[in-house]
């Protein structure tokens, strides 16, 4: 896994998985590969018949060596099937739905992004989280010791 979004599994309630390719110029795969990028606040929407990836965050190889109008939080096209699309959009125009993505990884020599199908969380939903993850964390605790 090259980067994660620590924070989408707490935020949001995955409902549904995919896996798609990503278009990336050749020194923003070399800084993926490098684990630098973050997807903290990243989300796809669905226009026409494609998908973007907006306001994920890959910087530059070396960013003196890029062209001085880079933009590191530039839309990036989501490589998904029509079938896919179709489903992305069906669920964009739910209410209290959201595409979020949640990890970027190599498959072979290629890079992919895992999205999720989400909906937002509650504040108590939050809690609830925690104190299920607190009482898990204090039984491993007692069967170790």
């Amino acid at each position: 896994m090259l980067i994660a979004n620590k924070k989408a599994a707490f935020n949001f309630e995955l409902l549904e998985k995919l896996e798609a390719g990503i278009e990336l110029f050749g020194f923003e795969v070399k800084s993926l590969r490098q684990k630098q990028g973050s997807l903290e606040g990243a989300y796809v929407i669905v226009r026409g018949k494609e998908a973007f990836l907006v306001n994920s965050y890959i910087p530059a190889y070396q960013p003196k060596n890029v062209e001085k109008g880079y933009d590191e939080r530039r839309n990036r096209k989501l490589l998904v099937t029509k079938k896919e699309i179709e489903t992305l959009a069906a669920s964009e125009t739910k209410k209290g739905l959201t595409i979020v993505p949640i990890s970027v990884y190599n498959k072979g020599r290629k890079i992919k992004v895992e999205i999720a199908i989400a909906r937002g969380k509650k504040k108590f939903d939050k809690r609830e989280t925690i104190k299920k993850r607190d009482v898990e964390r204090d039984m491993r605790r007692e069967m170790k010791g």
